[in-house]
């Protein structure tokens, strides 16, 4: 399953402590389309163009690199909003895995998410989130940053 994402998506209500030992990424991206999904980030000095297929727990995902002048270039015609956030990447113990923890800057502030990928969907199925983690959203389609982008305020 090349070009495969299997991820989780949580709701936090409660931030682990300890939060800044934990290696993070500055991430601002803005979406070109939200069907099919075609987004522009940067991730603190790097840049990406990312197409994502159709899916809630499983969708294909490619990833291209961009010049910062290309990003520039097309996060001017991005629709919506410019989604900001701060990415903590928080290892889960006792496992291969990495919770991508997302705390969002303002307009989308206070909401926190923790995402989790998996090698494949049967071991997305036999999670068992942290005690910290809040409820699952991972197909609420509301939670997708690309649906996040078209909200209103």
């Amino acid at each position: 399953m090349d070009n495969m994402e299997i991820e989780k998506k949580f709701l936090i209500n409660t931030l682990p402590a300890e939060l800044e030992k934990y290696p993070f990424h500055h991430i601002e991206q803005g979406y070109l389309s939200t069907a099919p999904v075609v987004r522009v980030r940067k991730q603190d000095d790097e840049y990406y163009l990312t197409y994502k297929g159709k899916g809630l727990l499983a969708r294909e995902e490619y990833n291209l690199p961009l010049t910062k002048e290309s990003y520039e270039h097309l996060k001017e015609k991005a629709d919506g909003n410019i989604i900001s956030k701060k990415r903590y990447l928080i290892p889960l113990e006792e496992t291969d895995l990495t919770i991508e923890l997302d705390i969002f800057d303002p307009p989308f502030s206070p909401l926190c998410l923790a995402e989790v990928e998996f090698p494949d969907i049967e071991s997305a199925d036999r999670f068992i989130p942290p005690a910290w983690f809040g409820k699952d959203v991972t197909e609420d389609p509301a939670y997708h940053n690309s649906n996040m982008s078209k909200q209103i305020f």
